[in-house]
Parts: C-alpha cells; structure tokens; sequence
C-alpha cells in the first residue's frame, strides 16, 4: 500500500511515455503498467489528474520545419494528444479507476470540454481526469498546460514523468560524459542554467506559483507510486523559501 504526502499530483506524461521502447505510436503494456500505478496512488486516497503529450504521434514543432504551417501542425498536436488520452482512459477504466477526459479544443463525442470547476468536482469524486489538447493554443506546449493545470487545480506537486531520462543534468549525459546528475534545485536555478528541463513558460509559472516539480524516469520501477510517496527519486524543483534559502 503507498503512503502517499501528497493529496493532489498532476501527473504529466510525455508522449513518448505511451511508446515505450517503440519509439512510435501506443505500446499497450506499457499503457497498462502507468495504469496500474495511477490505480495504486489513487487507492492510497491520492487525488490524480494526468496531462498527456502527443509526440509519440506527431510533433508540431517538426513539422513546422518540414513546411507546414507552424499554427496547423500545433492542432494537428492537440488532436495527437486527444488519442493518447483515450487510450489511457481505457486502461484505466479496465483496472477499475473511472475517469474522465476533458479537452482543451472542443471534441465532445470523445471529451468534456475543459471546465476547472467540473475538474475539481471530479477529483472530489475520486476520479481520475485527463487534461488533453494541450492548452488548447498554438506555440503552447504540453510542459506549459501541465503547469497551468496544476496550478489551476491546486495541486501539491507536479510530476513531470519522463521517458529515459532519470532527473535533471547539467548537460545532455549522452553527450557530455561529466554531466551531473541534481538531486535538488530551485525553479530560479534551473531558469539561470537554461536547463532543458521544461520550457521556459512552464517553468517560469511554477516559480511564480511556488509549485513543487518532481522530474523522474517513468520506466523507473514504481517510479510514479514512489514520485507520490515523497521517496527520493529523480530530481526536485522546489522554490528557494521550500530550499531554505
């Protein structure tokens, strides 16, 4: 049973998360792993929301690059992020967590429409939601909504779930073998070092917020249940007053 210190997570998975070691599209098992863990943390009493990327679909940022219009290929992202949030929502009904999904854009024969307030009520409701289609605007990424949603919601903690990357570093490790690996850093210094951690509005709102940001492996064992125990795990983004300084 977890022993949960948070009451409230927004969990964001990137699309990747949703490939596993694919690489592309939905990889079912993997789905079902991140399931079964929601399932676990929202046992242990732990209200969860879940804000899904679409990169393991699209990526509108490259196809921008390819040609096309920069403002479409970020809808066409918002549309990528929709699929991934009805394949989570189906593995989690099947190991018994209801759930409802609410879209930025308007698809209502798939999702509700974002409402904060109808979000919260579920969540009261000891229900998992699902925030897709991003912040429903171009030029915003996922990183970005994840932390207006939090933040909108009143959660304690952001958990920011990588795929393959186990916390902050100095540098890209796969290219600079002295990269350091940080336990604990403050928003202002992950914003001073232009660590590519998130982007820099998302960043910028969760320092302007004093929202804690937790970044770990999803592929980490147990990684979103311990995330939500408080373990030690990956690296934590706090601001300087929770530091100390």
């Amino acid at each position: 049973m977890v022993t949960a210190r948070y009451k409230r997570v927004l969990l964001k998975l990137s699309g990747e998360a949703f490939a596993g070691g694919t690489g592309y599209g939905i990889h079912a098992p993997t789905v079902k792993k991140i399931s079964r863990q929601i399932k676990s943390v929202m046992d242990a009493g732990v209200q969860v929301a879940i804000v899904v990327g679409g990169g393991n679909i699209w990526r509108g940022s490259e196809a921008a690059k390819n040609g096309i219009d920069r403002v479409t290929a970020d809808y066409a992202g918002m549309l990528a992020t929709v699929i991934n949030a009805l394949a989570l929502q189906d593995a989690l009904e099947k190991v018994g967590v209801t759930t409802r999904t609410q879209s930025a854009i308007a698809i209502q024969q798939v999702a509700e429409l974002f409402i904060r307030r109808r979000a919260v009520r579920h969540l009261e409701k000891c229900r998992a939601v699902i925030f897709a289609g991003g912040t429903g605007n171009p030029y915003m990424t996922t990183d970005t909504a994840a932390a207006l949603r939090a933040i909108e919601i009143e959660a304690d903690v952001l958990l920011m779930a990588k795929n393959g990357v186990d916390g902050v570093y100095s540098a890209d490790p796969d290219k600079d073998p002295k990269a350091r690996k940080f336990d604990r850093l403050t928003h202002i210094e992950a914003l001073n070092l232009r660590l590519q951690v998130m982007d820099v509005t998302a960043l910028s709102l969760c320092l302007e917020n004093r929202l804690p940001v937790v970044v770990f492996d999803v592929e980490a064992p147990r990684g979103i249940e311990r995330a939500t125990m408080g373990e030690r795990i990956g690296t934590m983004i706090t601001s300087e007053v929770e530091n100390g300084k």
